[in-house]
């Protein structure tokens, strides 16, 4: 894997040790923490957890929470577990080797209160693939597809439990679809790099066994023109405050 880096997110909150050429975490993951409805005593599941940063962040929003990080990249799981006991939350924050295209039968039973994925953007041998392997990994699907990720993760919570994922604007309508015959309710939030720009990313929460229905939220604007982040970015990048559905 090579030699990793240590650094802060979510305003210090979590240290995070990564790789230094790929599987770096970007504000998806915090902003996809930030967008699960967890509560103290419940469980999570963090389909392609990475070097774990989604799932500490979420461990350190919601204190008392549990987050099971799945992960079939076997040298990320081991770097997400020391990520744990760096961040004192290993005994509610755990990570296991698993390929979404074949997940174990832990996730299968509904067993979870949410589920919370950040899956590759691209289909695979579509667009420039990175020469790097880390990168591609995260970046192409190799093997699980965007249905796959969607069938997981309804399949992981209980009825009434919630499906979290954030995605590319270009699939939205591909993933709305996979989630609907058993999640609904669907909420899309964008984000906007500015002002009047085009989103890049959505953040899109459903639930479990509700009635089929898909709503646009107000985009994010994540930088004010000098550059720098918003006050609502800010909120949720370094004061740990949840993502508004409004």
């Amino acid at each position: 894997m090579g030699e990793t880096t240590e650094n802060v997110v979510l305003g210090g909150r979590v240290k995070l040790r990564q790789p230094i050429e790929s599987d770096r975490i970007a504000i998806d993951a915090v902003f996809l923490a930030a967008a699960v409805p967890a509560h103290a005593g419940e469980r999570v599941l963090d389909a392609g957890s990475g070097t774990g940063g989604a799932a500490l962040c979420l461990a350190a929003r919601v204190s008392g929470c549990g987050v099971m990080g799945l992960e079939r990249r076997v040298e990320l799981v081991a770097l997400a577990k020391a990520n744990a006991e760096l961040n004192d939350c290993a005994v509610r924050v755990k990570f296991f080797v698993g390929d979404v295209a074949d997940p174990p039968s832990m996730t299968r039973n509904g067993e979870f209160d949410h589920a919370m994925a950040n899956p590759p953007f691209y289909r695979a041998g579509s667009g420039r693939v990175s020469p790097h392997s880390g990168r591609a990994a995260a970046r192409t699907e190799d093997g699980a597809t965007l249905s796959d990720w969607a069938a997981l993760t309804a399949r992981a919570v209980r009825l009434d439990g919630t499906v979290t994922f954030i995605h590319i604007p270009e699939r939205v309508d591909e993933l709305v679809a996979a989630l609907e015959p058993s999640v609904g309710a669907i909420v899309v939030v964008p984000l906007l790099p500015r002002e009047g720009a085009s989103a890049r990313r959505v953040v899109v929460r459903g639930t479990r066994g509700a009635s089929p229905s898909v709503r646009f939220c107000n985009g994010y604007v994540l930088h004010a023109p000098d550059g720098n982040y918003t006050a609502a970015a800010n909120a949720v990048l370094r004061d740990a405050e949840p993502v508004v559905f409004g």
